[in-house]
């Protein structure tokens, strides 16, 4: 409060008191017969500026009991009236500061609420900067053109000037931060209790180091305008800046201004774009104001700082971004007392990947994270109520919830935007621009990342969504752009981590509607013969000898506890498939291995025994 008191009062002289300020002066000229002859002194003490008149000075007729008797006299009554003025005053003075102070909270819980609205009710906007300001200072021509500016493209140029020290490479991205990871958003950056270094981008890696969310600093960067004149080439990064078509037999790319420029190489990584609801698709703008996707940095900065202002948030999906989300918002939103809901059609988290009994298991942790989970439900319809501060959710189990604020976590789709100008071909099931074994979608242009439909030898056509597959297939990417002329073989892995209790680490086709075999450490034995299995046989497949070996082994019920170690194979036509390494780590390797086998197992016991489930290396 008293910055504002600062503001509200004129300027006074330092060696002035409290009362000599605002209209104490004014009061005290006008009380007490101050003149023009007193406007000009400044008063040493705090009785003078309640001082009457000075008296006349005594003249040579006035005797000395005149003078005393008088002197007391008029002593007596100007102590007097000091004395009433200064308790005057001093009640003027409090009932004033106590007014402003009243005023003052008044004023600020109306602004906080004032504030709380429309942080509640409208969207940050955020006004995208452009760097260069100018087209102009873009090249004309570039030796090496990566479009987009995440994960995929880093790793290409850094791949591209690893077989070429001079080339020269030009990064062109819609969004305006440096190319950074995306996985620290939904995980490390909700965790710990240092603020300013989450707000700073920074986080806490496994290993108990902290870094970066950017893969490299800014002076990393050559600037645009010196990229075409730097003696040893360089990466430039036109933040801001979007290619709005391709024309692949010019070898030209256009601008968002018109700009066209001319490439040697290009790669295409533009990544994904999060799906919306159709519910929220056909809303409103008010209720719109209430949704939000989860993907960008400035994603995770609106919603850390609505986290400040609201008391619940539901977030819709089920899936890997939904479940990691909804147990680091619960960590984070305890202290602020912030309501977190999961809605999702599935019977448990993660339920599209993982067996039906784990995945239930992990929707029991994140309920332990105080994370309200929803289960086999959808959100049918949404409406704005109490003030239009909070949305309904309507829900097909005929049951409503209202919160502040939903985060739309329903996946991802490719941005292949530049397709169909280009003449691009996309694949009609998986989505994704269609490559060949070299990421070449024609001469000379590649693709990378999200957006890359590539030929697994293995398993077939894939498209995969994780950071392991971005960094590989950028770099395979850069080294073919440089000439290398190497087929992508690489088994891409990915890994979540859903609070404290879930971890794992998966490779491979891993989908529940599979037939899935896992082998769990059973309690805290040391011996790695004791093993527990559970299978879950979603598709109807003929009976084999693998999982009657392993039914006949042990067909007893593994209680909760017990899914806290393992292993989960994943089965087509009886071969492995896919492998989830239930909190285990650094056994990545041995996954590749047997998954490269490409063969049929008869005993899967004998399999997870290679992964050392008891071991103390995880």
């Amino acid at each position: 409060m008293l910055s504002k008191l600062r503001l509200l009062r004129p300027p006074v002289s330092p060696g002035t008191k409290l009362l000599n300020s605002w209209e104490s002066k004014n009061y005290s000229d006008k009380k007490n017969g101050g003149g023009k002859n007193n406007r000009g002194k400044t008063p040493p003490l705090i009785q003078d500026e309640f001082s009457t008149t000075p008296n006349p000075p005594t003249t040579a007729h006035s005797s000395g009991s005149e003078k005393s008797y008088g002197w007391q006299n008029d002593s007596k009554n100007k102590q007097s009236f000091r004395n009433w003025s200064l308790l005057g005053g001093t009640i003027i003075l409090s009932g004033t500061i106590y007014g402003i102070y009243h005023f003052d909270i008044m004023k600020q819980k109306k602004d906080d609420n004032h504030t709380t609205k429309e942080t509640t009710n409208a969207k940050k906007i955020r006004k995208l900067v452009q760097i260069p300001s100018l087209s102009e200072s873009i090249p004309d021509n570039i030796q090496y053109l990566l479009i987009g500016g995440g994960t995929a493209s880093f790793s290409a140029f850094r791949a591209i000037k690893s077989a070429d020290p001079t080339a020269r490479v030009l990064v062109i991205s819609a969004e305006g931060y440096l190319p950074h990871m995306r996985p620290p958003l939904s995980k490390e950056l909700w965790y710990g209790d240092d603020t300013e270094m989450a707000k700073s981008l920074n986080f806490h890696q496994w290993n108990g180091t902290s870094r970066s969310l950017f893969y490299e600093p800014e002076p990393f960067y050559t600037p645009v305008e010196e990229l075409t004149t730097a003696k040893n080439g360089g990466i430039s990064l036109a933040r801001g800046w979007k290619v709005e078509s391709i024309d692949v037999s010019k070898k030209k790319v256009k601008l968002n201004d018109g700009k066209e420029i001319s490439y040697d190489k290009c790669l295409i990584a533009t990544g994904s774009v999060p799906k919306t609801l159709k519910l929220y698709d056909d809303a409103s703008e008010e209720i719109k104001n209430k949704f939000s996707v989860f993907r960008s940095i400035s994603d995770f900065e609106d919603l850390w700082e609505q986290l400040g202002h609201i008391k619940s948030i539901a977030i819709i999906g089920g899936g890997f971004l939904g479940s990691e989300l909804a147990a680091s918002l619960a960590n984070k939103g305890k202290k602020n007392g912030v309501k977190i809901y999961q809605i999702f059609k599935e019977k448990g988290n993660m339920g599209k990947v993982l067996p039906k009994y784990l995945s239930q298991w992990t929707t029991e942790k994140v309920r332990n994270e105080g994370v309200e989970v929803v289960t086999e439900t959808e959100v049918e319809n949404c409406s704005l109520q109490n003030n239009k501060q909070q949305v309904n959710l309507i829900l097909s189990n005929g049951k409503n919830i209202s919160v502040d604020h939903v985060i739309m976590a329903v996946g991802a789709k490719p941005n292949t935007e530049l397709a169909t100008d280009a003449g691009l071909e996309v694949d009609p099931k998986l989505d994704g621009y269609l490559v060949n074994s070299e990421l070449q979608a024609r001469t000379d242009l590649y693709i990378a990342g999200d957006c890359a439909c590539f030929y697994d030898k293995q398993l077939g056509r894939r498209r995969v969504e994780h950071h392991d597959h971005a960094v590989i297939s950028g770099r395979l990417a850069g080294e073919n752009m440089a000439g290398a002329a190497k087929p992508y073989q690489h088994q891409p892995m990915f890994w979540s981590d859903i609070g404290p209790s879930v971890g794992y680490e998966a490779i491979g086709i891993v989908d529940s509607s599979l037939t899935t075999i896992g082998v769990f450490a059973k309690g805290i034995h040391k011996d790695p013969s004791i093993l527990a299995n559970e299978i879950d046989q979603n598709t109807s497949t003929n009976k084999n000898e693998i999982n009657e070996e392993l039914v006949s082994k042990n067909n007893e019920t593994i209680s909760e506890n017990e899914y806290k170690k393992g292993v989960v194979f994943y089965l087509k036509n009886d071969v492995i498939v896919g492998i989830v390494l239930w909190n285990l780590f650094n056994r990545m390797s041995i996954a590749r291995q047997v998954l490269k086998s490409d063969r049929c197992y008869k005993d899967l016991n004998e399999v997870a025994k290679l992964f050392n489930i008891h071991g103390d290396s995880s």
